[in-house]
């Protein structure tokens, strides 16, 4: 049986990750006392990674695919094919930065005052080529943790961090000072994995199946009964992905209406609805959406 070696990301990401994919449609159970989860697709093959160096095993092909963030694409200097942009929330914008960050009364204003200065940061590679594409000499060192304490308490003289808000820095009294990438959680594969036929359309299925479960969050189903009378009334209240889909009833004069929905406008919409002659109306939960 073909089988492909899928890497799932090991830490902030694995629930999520998780419960993304049963969503999708794939059960997964993780032993705490296990790299190797179950999943109920028997031409899968999973294995719980470190995200920092998920893309060096997918390059090496150990596995075929995985998911990872472009920023440790970056860091290790992989060559894999980044397949799709997973957003796991639509409350943000899904992209994280690393900044260069130093402390509030610091007299430091731009890359270019960390001249034989001291950083400690988790992406020792972005950085290194961050200042020498400025044509700074500064003397980068791997943080294994607590980053944000190494610059307070005078470690170092400043931090390379990763920051959605901002808000943490701003709580520990440091101000950044400049942006060297952004990130978004990438779907990768091996470009020889991706050159065969089967691993290619397994991996492409489950890519639209976790893009078609994104894509459902925060989205739900609507449908309503109403007199055609009322139907152009109805359908000026009534945002839809595209046009509804309209369905006579077989009582003459009425038809059933079916939409996707924000679920955040729903509570607005199904009184307007109801006023202007919807009988019948049900909401109901969405598990993918494919667009």
């Amino acid at each position: 049986m073909n089988k492909l070696k899928l890497g799932l990301p090991k830490g902030s990401l694995q629930d999520a990750t998780i419960a993304l994919f049963e969503k999708a449609g794939f059960k997964i159970h993780v032993s705490s006392r296990s790299y190797f989860p179950h999943i109920d697709d028997a031409e899968i093959s999973p294995v719980l990674l470190r995200a920092q160096e998920m893309s060096r095993y997918v390059e090496d092909g150990t596995l075929d695919c995985g998911i990872t963030g472009a920023d440790w694409i970056m860091e290790n200097g992989s060559k894999v094919d980044a397949l799709t942009e997973l957003q796991y929330s639509k409350a943000t914008s899904n992209k994280v930065r690393w900044v260069l960050a130093v402390p509030e009364e610091s007299g430091i204003k731009s890359v270019k005052g960390l001249a034989g200065k001291k950083i400690a940061t988790e992406v020792v590679g972005i950085t290194k080529k961050y200042l020498a594409k400025h044509k700074v000499k500064a003397h980068v060192e791997f943080s294994w943790g607590a980053t944000e304490a190494k610059v307070t308490s005078g470690l170092v003289d400043a931090i390379v961090e990763l920051t959605e808000t901002g808000s943490s820095l701003k709580a520990n009294k440091l101000r950044i000072v400049e942006t060297l990438c952004e990130s978004s959680t990438q779907f990768i594969a091996n470009k020889q994995s991706y050159k065969d036929a089967w691993k290619r359309k397994k991996m492409q299925q489950i890519v639209m199946l976790l893009k078609g479960a994104l894509a459902a969050n925060n989205m739900v189903g609507l449908k309503l009964n109403i007199e055609e009378k009322n139907l152009k009334s109805a359908l000026e209240k009534l945002p839809a992905l595209k046009n509804p889909t309209i369905s006579p009833l077989a009582q003459d004069g009425w038809v059933a209406v079916e939409s996707v929905i924000e679920e955040s406008v729903v509570r607005t919409i199904i009184p307007a609805l109801k006023d202007a002659g919807a009988q019948g109306i049900i909401e109901y939960s969405l598990n993918k959406l494919i667009l």
